[in-house]
């Protein structure tokens, strides 16, 4: 894996500090801003879904496979993003509960929070991730002249280090870094989560870590296998049902 692509290790190490400076950057959402933000209901005009996905459009997944490509790399450590499952996570949480806002205090008042205060936006995650893509290509076919998937790596990479910083700055009002940390954190989950919600294909980002899977007890192994590798064979939710 070369520069100046992100560093998968950089990547991993960057998820807590990247979430915790993101959540002091709540910006307040105008009604306005949220008739400019929330999709429009469907139309014959618009994007068909890609086959294959519950939430996503051909566009909006043709976006989450670039980009979880480019932040997790093909190497001799794993395999890239989508051979992962990451986008088949993003995807199935966007189209699940959690997109959805279900466990969300939709109500108001639209205010800017204190970063303790946790997700701020009158959108749900899905209408966030929706909005955010859309506007994250109209920022790419200006200054590029086309959309993040057809990028170059060095392109994508600028794209991606403006949108983690706030560099970027989205027309519609959008706050550019709550997008980035709600990316980011289905991004580290669909690598990590049990593969029974997509990502984590073959389980292959618990063998990263060295993550056992998802067995009740370790106790016993402690002593036998201190400051060894530990030889057991990652188990899911589905290996133990």
């Amino acid at each position: 894996m070369k520069k100046p692509e992100l560093d998968r290790r950089d990547f991993i190490k960057g998820a807590v500090v990247g979430g915790a400076a993101a959540a002091g950057a709540t910006t307040a959402i105008t009604p306005i801003d949220i008739a400019q933000a929330e999709p429009a209901p469907a139309a014959p005009t618009a994007a068909p879904q890609a086959a294959g996905y519950e939430f996503l459009n051909l566009d909006e997944a043709a976006f989450i496979e670039a980009m979880v490509d480019h932040m997790i790399p093909a190497d001799d450590i794993s395999p890239k993003g989508t051979d992962l499952g990451v986008n088949i996570y993003i995807d199935r949480a966007l189209a699940g509960s959690w997109g959805k806002g279900d466990r969300l205090y939709m109500q108001g008042p639209w205010k800017p929070g204190a970063p303790s205060q946790g997700y701020q936006l009158p959108l749900t995650p899905a209408q966030l991730y929706r909005a955010s893509i859309e506007a994250a290509n109209t920022h790419c076919r200006k200054t590029y002249g086309q959309s993040f998937d057809r990028l170059e790596a060095a392109q994508r990479e600028e794209v991606l280090v403006g949108l983690s910083t706030g560099k970027i700055k989205f027309d519609s009002g959008l706050p550019v870094r709550t997008f980035w940390t709600t990316l980011y954190q289905t991004v580290i989950e669909g690598m990590y989560s049990d593969p029974i919600y997509g990502g984590n294909r073959n389980k292959a980002g618990w063998a990263i870590i060295g993550f056992p899977g998802a067995i009740a007890v370790h106790r016993d192994h402690v002593e036998s296998y201190r400051g060894k590798p530990f030889p057991s064979k990652p188990l899911g939710i589905a290996d133990l049902s």
